[in-house]
């Protein structure tokens, strides 16, 4: 199964978005806390709407509770990143990966880059920032869906 690691993410509303689409798509999600907003059930539903109950999802106390987690069961970590030089089309995403999107006001420390096993861009028009994350985070993950041969 493919995942989708949400790293402190800032904005439930983007938060809910991403786990309708994990639901939809049967994506794992990884919410890698702290987070922006209370990311309690209660909180979660009021974002996700009744999706919630069609994810499967985990709380990750902190980054380091998330990377231990990952390498030991030996999840590649695919970072998708403005700072990234491969295009997402361009990368071979693999079944049991995980995508990680980073703070929409932030995105991810130098750490974090540093522990991915690949970083991935979307490539967008000159002198623009960068996309809205759950767009991103659905650009990619079709891709990598694809590529894996998902329903």
């Amino acid at each position: 199964m493919l995942r989708l690691a949400l790293y402190q993410p800032d904005i439930p509303q983007n938060t809910g978005t991403m786990l309708r689409m994990a639901a939809c798509l049967g994506l794992a999600v990884e919410i890698i806390e702290p987070a922006g907003f209370d990311v309690s059930d209660r909180h979660l539903r009021r974002s996700g709407l009744d999706y919630l109950d069609y994810v499967a999802l985990t709380r990750h106390a902190s980054w380091a509770a998330f990377d231990s987690w990952r390498r030991e069961a030996g999840t590649r970590l695919v970072l998708a990143t403005t700072a990234g030089a491969l295009p997402y089309t361009a990368f071979a995403f693999r079944e049991g990966d995980c995508i990680l999107m980073g703070r929409e006001s932030a995105g991810v420390p130098e750490a974090v880059h540093a522990a991915a096993d690949a970083r991935v861009v979307v490539p967008i028009r000159a002198g623009m920032r960068s996309l809205n994350v759950a767009v991103a985070a659905a650009m990619i993950a079709g891709e990598a869906l694809r590529q894996v041969g998902a329903n």
